[in-house]
Formats: C-alpha cells, structure tokens, sequence
C-alpha cells in the first residue's frame, strides 16, 4: 500500500490465528502522532441476532481474534443496535492491556432509539457532551480514541459543534476527532474553523468507497491528501455485493440489505437496486478472472484494492463469523499487481461530472 504524501507505515511479521506468518500494516492517523492497522474491525452488527447480525458471543471471539491478528483499530458507534455494539467491545476489552494498544472510534449525531427526546440527537453541545458520556458508559473506559460525528447536522452552528469537540479533548474524554459523511464544503468550513480558533482538527474521514462506490474521488482524496486526514472507507465490499456469491438479475431471496442507512432496504445505500448494474457486474467478471491468478477470493482482491489506495488509512472490514473474520484478514497478504488495479480503476471510473472532466482537461497543470 503507498502511504499518502507526508504520512508513514510500518510492517511488522505477525503470526496469526492460522499460523500463517503474514504481514499487517499499520498507518499513521491522519495528521497525528499514533497508528492504526490498515484492516480495521467494524462491528454494526455485533449483538443484532437478525440474519446478518452477530451474537454477543460470537462477536466477542471476533474482537479477541482480530486483536491477536495484529489489528489494533476498532470501529462502532453509538447507534449501531442500540448500544449494543458498544456494550460488546466495553465488556471484550474490559481487563487486560488490550484496551491501551486499542484505537476503538465511536460515533455520535443520531439517537439512538427512536421517539426518544428532540436534544437527544445532532451535533449540539448537549447532545455530543451526553453521547459521549453514554458512550464511555458502554464501552466501560474513561476516554474515546477517536470520536467521528456521524452525519452533518444543519439546525447547530458549526462553530458549536467543533469548538465542543475540541473541549472533549481537552478534557480528557476524547483523544481524536473524524467526520463522517460531510460535504466536501462543509469538512472544508470546519477545518478552517479549527485553524482559525486553535481547535483541534479532524484526522480521520469516514466515508463509503468501493469499486462500486468511487464519489467521493471527486473531492474527498484531494481533501484527505492535502490536510492530512485518513480516508478510513466503510462498505468497503459494496454491501456484500463484491463478495462474488450474486448473479446477475438474480435478486437474492433474502433482503440484499437490511436497511441500516435510510431506514428500508429499497432506500438504503448497499440496495440491490443500486448494485444491479452491468457496469458492477463488469466489476464482478474481473474479480472473476483475479481470483486464480492471485489465490484470493473476491472479496480479499476488493478490499486489496481498497487498501493500495494512496489515501486510504484503515479499511473496515465486517465480519459476521470467525471463518469470515479470518477470510477477510487474508486481504492484508495481498498485492495487486499495477497492471491489474489500472484495469480495476478502469472498469469502476465513476461516471465523469462537471466542473472535474473539465479541470482535468483545461485546468492549468
């Protein structure tokens, strides 16, 4: 993986679950002083016992697993199951020195149960100051390595929200701060307010990115690269749609999705509706033809991808069992070729928009 301009990385021999001698690699965060390994654990579904969800139990064998794969970077938030999620790391990591070699990021904006209080969601102090807490709670620790806000919140003046976060840090209950799903303008607005009033800055982006999902090329890599953010890339499988198990216009008889963004599966961002395209499935067929020329699966080559990203910092990874959990890790082995992440960019351009094609071609160089 290439490190972005000005950022560092370490590779250090780890011996895995497996035994199998592999190398992670570990990348500066953001424009900060700590690392992250560059497979990072995520864990919306852990204590969501629906179809795609994990068991409590099953979920803590995942974390300790992950850990004694060389992982170091946990992602959660507050909302995902209710908390539980949170509960589920708190209780993992509660004794032993694991909890200090751990980056674990939370989230905060959205409530967390629906038809509770009107200040019990966004970004005001109220509510970032009480999710906080709440958080610390579940997660049964006394400081926050990386705090993202979730989503934008139009209704709170931004100067509110940053110069919160940055009191969060000076107390002590937040280490770093990232964002999460901000335009490009409005991550721009907020750095600028950090450098104007000496607040603490974002180091970290959370945001979708996939071969079937590349948008964010447009603004947010230039934005990363130049201000010293970490892209960490969430869905990094397209919903499960790069694993290579769907076929074309065979929708799948369970929901493709179960609706975790926007509410219902026909709404939400992984929906099969948005996956089923021939220029995805293109995507697929060249999966296809890597599988044997590299020993990996689809998913592994997908995520390989993600990871050769110059401004990638951690990929988040899901895994719903220990079998899938070890499948995935095996993406830190892998190494595209350039030949084949050039045919990789080829096929997953993201459609040409103005004023980027323009830029690209008059613009002054």
């Amino acid at each position: 993986m290439l490190a972005p301009r000005g950022y560092s990385a370490l590779c250090v021999p780890i011996l895995s679950p497996q035994n199998n001698y592999r190398m992670m690699q570990y990348n500066r965060l953001g424009n900060s002083g700590i690392f992250v390994s560059d497979l990072c654990l995520g864990t919306m579904t852990f204590g969501d016992t629906r179809l795609r969800g994990t068991t409590a139990s099953e979920a803590e064998k995942i974390i300790h697993a992950y850990l004694d794969a060389g992982g170091n970077h946990i992602d959660t938030a507050n909302v995902y199951v209710a908390g539980q999620s949170e509960e589920i790391i708190g209780r993992a990591l509660a004794s032993g020195a694991k909890r200090h070699q751990t980056v674990i990021a939370t989230k905060a904006n959205f409530p967390i149960e629906a038809g509770k209080g009107i200040n019990e969601q966004g970004t005001s102090r109220l509510n970032l100051i009480n999710s906080v807490n709440g958080s610390l709670k579940r997660l049964q620790t006394d400081y926050i390595d990386l705090l993202y806000v979730h989503c934008w919140a139009a209704v709170t003046p931004l100067e509110e929200t940053i110069s919160t976060l940055h009191r969060l840090v000076t107390d002590g209950k937040v280490r770093y701060i990232g964002v999460s799903n901000y335009k490009a303008w409005q991550l721009m607005k907020a750095l600028q307010l950090s450098d104007k009033h000496g607040w603490t800055r974002f180091v970290a982006a959370q945001y979708q990115y996939s071969l079937v999902k590349r948008d964010i090329e447009y603004e947010f890599t230039d934005i990363c690269q130049t201000e010293g953010l970490s892209l960490m890339p969430w869905s990094p499988l397209g919903g499960g749609f790069l694993s290579g198990k769907y076929r074309r216009s065979e929708r799948p008889k369970a929901d493709f999705t179960n609706g975790r963004i926007g509410g219902s599966p026909a709404r939400a961002e992984d929906a099969w509706e948005r996956r089923n395209t021939e220029k995805n499935w293109a995507i697929i067929d060249f999966l296809e033809q890597l599988t044997a020329k590299y020993n990996a699966t689809h998913a592994q080559i997908a995520l390989a991808w993600a990871r050769q990203q110059p401004t990638v910092g951690s990929v988040i990874i899901g895994a719903r069992t220990l079998p899938q959990l070890h499948e995935n890790l095996q993406a830190a082995n892998l190494q595209i070729a350039g030949p084949d992440m050039a045919k990789l960019n080829e096929i997953s351009q993201p459609e040409e928009l103005y004023p980027y094609r323009f830029i690209a071609e008059y613009g002054r160089k």
